[in-house]
């Protein structure tokens, strides 16, 4: 079996919205496979994520629509504390998570529609149109 070496070039350490994140950057010499084209068109939707020739559905996950009340509600609490008192911070942390959750679940989607795509060595066709081209 083949080792991979790597090295590493670059750490970060970063906190956002109360949580500590660890990036780590490696650098190293890949494998290389036999190559296969399957091809396959991805169709950008309005009203679904993707559509793929397959007949594969991804639906768009309305994360924000499904927050956009506990998001509202949050705020408007946090209307009338005073800036910088330790409720405020303690509000604006909780807003924090909330806006980080939401951005959370996008970045699952999308992980989940690229890595689908990607199992397999294929070409990808996308196509996107725009509403000024319809109309």
């Amino acid at each position: 079996m083949n080792q991979l070496k790597q090295q590493l070039k670059s750490r970060t350490i970063s906190r956002q919205a109360g949580d500590w994140y660890l990036s780590c950057s490696y650098e190293f010499n890949g494998i290389t496979t036999a190559k296969k084209t399957d091809v396959i068109g991805v169709d950008l939707g309005v009203k679904t994520l993707a559509t793929l020739s397959n007949g594969k559905v991804f639906d768009s996950v309305r994360s924000y629509h499904k927050f956009e009340a506990k998001l509202s509600r949050c705020q408007y609490r946090n209307r009338k504390k005073i800036i910088g008192s330790a409720n405020y911070k303690k509000a604006q942390l909780k807003i924090a998570k909330l806006h980080t959750k939401v951005a959370n679940i996008r970045r699952n989607a999308l992980h989940k529609l690229t890595t689908n795509k990607c199992q397999k060595p294929r070409h990808c066709c996308y196509r996107s149109m725009t509403m000024s081209a319809v109309c």
